[in-house]
């Protein structure tokens, strides 16, 4: 027997987080404490039971596109029986009264079996995202021609101050209709001090976040990498990276791992040539709603 409930208690969160790490082995999974934090109004964290025994779980909640976002997920050894099918149904429901009219969900590149189960749903592929990871090394950061580097741990004000230039990167992504609060931006820089701001002249010209991977000290991944249009091609991204990879090597972080779309092989090549190395396909995909 199948049974859903959302998540209500901190034990219901820790055991929503626990199905995720399984299931996403190779990705950050947050703290309790930030996915506390990142909840918002029409969210809904469920878990799944299959005949009283821990066996997914489920997130429908508002994507960075304006759709909802769909994620259910089911333990490797209770996929086939049904639970995923269930939680589907229950989350695009949860996003249709919500007043969400698509939804989009992503999948491992390589699980043949859940790009079927996406396709039976109605699913059609809309993107593609490139995970790369970089084994930390030695690096001597090089410096840009009239450009300061200062951390957000010195100069807090500066991560409000880089927003702008945030929602511009925004803009320039492969991805229609993206759009970041300023309230989960100000959420993104969980490591301050390799959170990079690059100043010319006192004003941002590029900006790198850093976040901490909660369940292991020794990896950290990159969140926006972004530099003003009119700085782009003079080397600042790989700059401010270089930066970031000398804080990382000096703090006992072993791995960086970086996200990229498909329509951003840009700042893919600028990753490779830092010696990143590409591990991982996503694929995004979306439908109408309701299911």
């Amino acid at each position: 027997m199948i049974a859903l409930r959302p998540c209500e208690t901190d034990s219901d969160f820790e055991a929503w987080l626990a199905v995720r790490r399984v299931v996403l082995a190779h990705e950050r999974t947050a703290s309790l404490d930030e996915l506390k934090r990142s909840i918002r109004a029409g969210d809904l964290h469920v878990l799944a039971e299959l005949d009283g025994e821990l066996a997914g779980s489920g997130l429908a909640n508002r994507a960075d596109t304006g759709n909802a976002h769909l994620a259910p997920r089911v333990l490797p050894d209770r996929r086939g029986l049904g639970v995923g099918a269930a939680l589907l149904r229950c989350l695009g429901e949860h996003a249709a009264e919500e007043g969400y009219e698509r939804a989009s969900s992503f999948v491992a590149g390589d699980d043949e079996r859940s790009i079927g189960f996406a396709a039976r749903f109605g699913f059609e592929e809309a993107r593609r995202e490139v995970q790369q990871v970089l084994d930390i090394t030695t690096v001597s950061p090089r410096q840009i021609q009239g450009v300061e580097f200062s951390s957000v741990e010195e100069r807090p004000d500066l991560l409000v101050g880089a927003y702008p230039l945030a929602q511009q990167g925004y803009a320039d992504m492969p991805i229609e209709g993206v759009d970041i609060s300023l309230d989960s931006w100000l959420e993104e820089a969980t490591l301050p001090a390799a959170s990079l701001v690059a100043l010319a002249e006192g004003e941002v010209v590029g900006y790198a976040g850093l976040m901490r991977w909660a369940d292991d000290p020794t990896k950290a991944e990159h969140g926006l990498t972004v530099v003003r249009r009119d700085w782009r091609r003079r080397g600042l991204a790989a700059a401010l990276k270089e930066r970031q990879i000398a804080w990382a090597a000096a703090n006992g972080i072993r791995r960086l791992v970086t996200y990229t779309q498909t329509g951003n092989e840009n700042m893919q090549a600028v990753n490779a040539r830092l010696g990143y190395i590409a591990t991982e396909i996503t694929v995004g995909f979306t439908r109408s709603l309701p299911l």
